[in-house]
């Protein structure tokens, strides 16, 4: 459900001429009669409570057209050279969203990925194989231009079975280990 209203504020941040609704917790809070009271019928016991799918009344409190922008301009995941589908985390203040990424699966991506019709380069925390953070950018031609090559030397060491070509460029992407041909 955070992310759902994360996504929404961006977009609201992103797009002020758009009719983004405000979706902060204590709106949700405070509006909660308008869009919860259809679904509190036959709501008698806690349990009742409980089975209320809170993602999915939100999500259809926004209009047919917003719910298929929403998916378009802010996607819950993007696809990585590999085929992976990495998921975006989004933040409620607009910030560019961050993408965790093992860095064998972007081999070949020349570019940072956009989301939001190319308007918002996201936020790119490329990880190690054991899925620490080696490098945050928002600028992956320019770390492959001049940060690669040393990231490249540190991590070789500590990964010998991974996949560390000299050329990230042309490189393939893969998951995991790299068989030997």
């Amino acid at each position: 459900m955070q992310q759902w209203q994360a996504r929404v504020l961006s977009l609201r941040q992103w797009r002020p001429q758009e009719a983004w609704p405000e979706v902060s917790t204590e709106r949700l809070l405070a509006t909660a009669a308008d869009w919860l009271a259809p679904y509190l019928r036959g709501v008698r016991r806690r349990d009742d409570f409980k089975r209320l799918e809170l993602l999915q009344i939100l999500q259809s409190s926004l209009p047919w057209e917003l719910q298929q922008q929403l998916a378009r301009l802010a996607p819950l995941s993007l696809e990585v050279p590999t085929g992976s589908q990495i998921r975006l985390e989004y933040r409620p203040d607009g910030s560019p969203p961050i993408l965790a990424v093992r860095l064998q699966e972007v081999f070949g991506l020349l570019e940072t990925p956009r989301i939001n019709e190319d308007h918002t380069p996201v936020l790119m925390h490329l990880l190690s194989p054991g899925y620490r953070p080696v490098q945050v950018t928002q600028d992956l031609h320019s770390f492959w231009k001049n940060g690669y090559a040393e990231v490249r030397k540190e991590i070789r060491g500590r990964y010998p079975k991974h996949h560390w070509p000299e050329d990230p460029w042309t490189a393939e992407a893969v998951r995991g280990v790299k068989r030997k041909k």
